[in-house]
């Protein structure tokens, strides 16, 4: 039986605040607490939870970018953090991140096609300016788009490029964090059904991390509840949004409006 593409076991990560008191101990913050689950090939695991409540920390953690404090997390059986520099830069190829502010990966001095094509440049790959042409298509732009500039666009149309840099390397898991909270409701659909077209197309799967749960119900196959750091509640999405079990995941679907 093969490995699940990504796994999270027991996941726990830490920050050291800064010092209060000359005589006393830096406190220390616990942003994700022993945290665990399981995200099979071609699925959608939706991570929701209030600002604070870890997410985020969770998903830079599934991206490599910070190593945790305890646990392990698995892409396709091999520990991330156990990786070295190099072994880690070739398997960043088969995971990418849209974040919620395009800007955040779009160089606002560089066309959007140099910005798309970084990921490529990273792993040394040939035929770029091909594979950014098939990527601005497969997001609904034109291969043109690419000798622009990122103010020549709407935030709707960055975050259809910021998409496109993320597929560009043909990845198997793309990691979206509050990828559509800062857009407009109508451009917040037209952005999930790409999404949802996309991972039919290319055999994604897709962690996708909200605070708002109408959003995550509508694209998510399962659902992990975050805390106060702690994975609180998870299971199939029609499982805890028809009979959730806690009361804050409760709260969360009244907020929604579910």
């Amino acid at each position: 039986m093969s490995a699940p593409l990504l796994e999270a076991r027991a996941v726990t990560r830490r920050y050291r605040m800064p010092r209060e008191s000359l005589f006393r101990a830096p406190p220390v913050l616990t942003a994700v607490d022993s945290a665990s689950f399981v995200l099979e090939r071609g699925e959608t695991l939706g991570i929701v939870g209030e600002s604070g409540s870890g997410k985020s920390t969770l998903a830079r953690m599934v991206m490599a970018f910070e190593t945790p404090d305890a646990g392990q997390i698995l892409f396709d059986g091999q520990d991330l953090g156990q990786l070295s520099a190099g072994d880690l830069r070739r398997q960043r190829q088969r995971f990418q991140m849209v974040f919620q502010d395009p800007f955040g990966s779009l160089d606002p001095r560089r066309s959007v096609g140099w910005s798309i094509a970084e990921p490529l440049r990273a792993i040394g790959a040939e035929n770029r300016a091909h594979r950014v042409a098939e990527a601005l298509e497969q997001v609904n732009l034109h291969a043109a788009d690419a000798e622009k500039y990122p103010h020549e666009f709407s935030g709707g149309q960055r975050q259809r490029i910021a998409i496109a840099r993320a597929i560009v390397t043909r990845p198997e898991l793309i990691v979206a964090d509050e990828a559509v909270s800062a857009l407009d409701v109508s451009v917040q659909a037209q952005i999930l059904n790409l999404l949802m077209d996309l991972q039919d197309e290319l055999g994604l799967a897709m962690l996708f991390i909200s605070h708002d749960l109408a959003v995550v119900a509508s694209i998510c196959d399962q659902i992990l509840v975050m805390q106060h750091g702690k994975s609180i509640e998870q299971g199939r999405a029609t499982e805890v949004l028809n009979a959730p079990t806690q009361d804050y995941t409760k709260s969360l679907l009244i907020a929604a409006g579910a």
